[in-house]
């Protein structure tokens, strides 16, 4: 079974450019263009293996998505990608599990270490 990743942003384009890559690489891809449909969509019940989410977005913010999204399906592993340079992971979002090797900053000139962290993740579903 191949892996489900949702990607959470609000750039078009960015969200595109790691929609297409990931599925080369042979996973299922969904997008999402803000936090509310991403919690929407999970609380449909769609199933993913790994979300990236951006932390800028409008209306609720990443770091609120993930914990409602982790409320859902607890289960689900994170990464963050985000354009703001000083960001600090919150220690609550620490306590899920998510470490600084999960935090990306845009732009990501090379895609290759998000494939190998969204593999690592996704083994441990």
């Amino acid at each position: 079974m191949s892996l489900r990743v949702l990607v959470v942003d609000d750039e078009r384009e960015v969200a595109r450019s790691l929609q297409a890559f990931l599925e080369d690489e042979g996973m299922e891809v969904r997008s999402a263009g803000s936090a509310e449909e991403a919690v929407g969509l999970v609380r449909a019940g769609l199933a993913f293996d790994v979300c990236i989410m951006d932390m800028r977005l409008p209306g609720m913010h990443g770091e609120a998505a993930i914990r409602c999204l982790h409320d859902v399906r607890p289960h689900m592993q994170y990464i963050i990608h985000t354009g703001t340079a000083g960001y600090a992971l919150p220690d609550d979002l620490r306590a899920m599990g998510i470490g600084t090797a999960q935090l990306f900053r845009k732009p990501l000139p090379d895609m290759s270490p998000l494939v190998d962290i969204i593999r690592d993740l996704g083994a441990q579903r």
